[in-house]
């Protein structure tokens, strides 16, 4: 599809009978592709104020219900390891929690306006795909002779194994969420305003991401916000964050708002 066609039907989420969960689905090859340029965010700290990501190419689906986002992007390197001074590429999508003439700010809404932002991690992803938690995963050049719960001494299941989970891995034993084992690649997240971004009491969306030739392919699948119907204008924004260039929170490249409307079905 040349450039001018793709930049003329930026904004349309097509109606399908079902939703692709993969981002390789042939279901994508015939929906309209959105092309959104990324500024520096520049606004809050930590600002990134060296361009990283400069663009990502999106196409969305619908079926009445949920809404399935398709993003695209160049990234060079893989990055999916956690870890201390490791950072993970990640992808997000933001959408007001009630669509209204009027949006809430694009830079993660306003007190009282809030917005719905389901989150995508290049590591998470690796663990859902099978990737063990575990110091010889993590780090496959290591040697491990003894390593506290994960002792071959300890009888999985038993107290004592229990005992010893609970003091080398508080944040798991607490129930922390960010500690895993993670089930999806992906976490709904709220905010009213930089800074504010809190979990959601559960997460309903899910994920898939893929390696590409040139870098990542994601989808990202949610509830429609509430009041989003066919004909109906919206808002959807975009978040991208390079591991190689040690983006996290704030430090990102990211797009302002941009219309969306749903189409009617065929």
């Amino acid at each position: 599809m040349p450039p001018d066609a793709t930049r003329a039907n930026a904004g349309v989420v097509v109606s399908r009978p079902a939703l692709p969960s993969d981002p390789a689905d042939a279901a994508w090859q015939n929906v309209p592709v959105h092309v959104s340029p990324l500024p520096l965010q520049d606004i809050v700290e930590p600002r990134l104020l060296k361009a990283s990501t400069t663009e990502v190419r999106v196409r969305a689906i619908t079926d009445g219900t949920r809404v399935a986002f398709r993003i695209a992007w160049n990234d060079g390197t893989k990055d999916d390891l956690p870890g201390a001074a490791r950072f993970s590429d990640a992808v997000a999508v933001q959408l007001p929690a009630t669509v209204a003439a009027d949006a809430p700010a694009p830079q993660m809404g306003e007190k009282g306006r809030a917005v719905e932002i389901t989150f995508w991690r290049a590591a998470w992803q690796a663990t859902v795909d099978g990737r063990k938690d575990s110091i010889t995963e993590l780090y496959p050049g290591a040697s491990v002779d003894h390593y506290a719960f994960e002792a071959a001494s300890l009888e999985k299941g038993s107290a004592a194994q229990r005992e010893m989970a609970a003091r080398y891995a508080p944040a798991l034993a607490l129930g922390n969420r960010m500690a895993g084992p993670r089930e999806r690649p992906v976490e709904d997240l709220i905010a009213e305003g930089p800074g504010t971004v809190t979990t959601a009491r559960s997460t309903d969306s899910n994920g898939r991401g893929q390696r590409t030739e040139t870098g990542w392919s994601v989808v990202i699948s949610r509830k429609l916000p509430q009041g989003m119907s066919p004909g109906k204008r919206s808002q959807v924004a975009f978040a991208v964050w390079e591991g190689t260039h040690q983006e996290a929170g704030a430090r990102k490249m990211r797009t302002g708002w941009v219309p969306i409307v749903v189409e009617a079905k065929k």
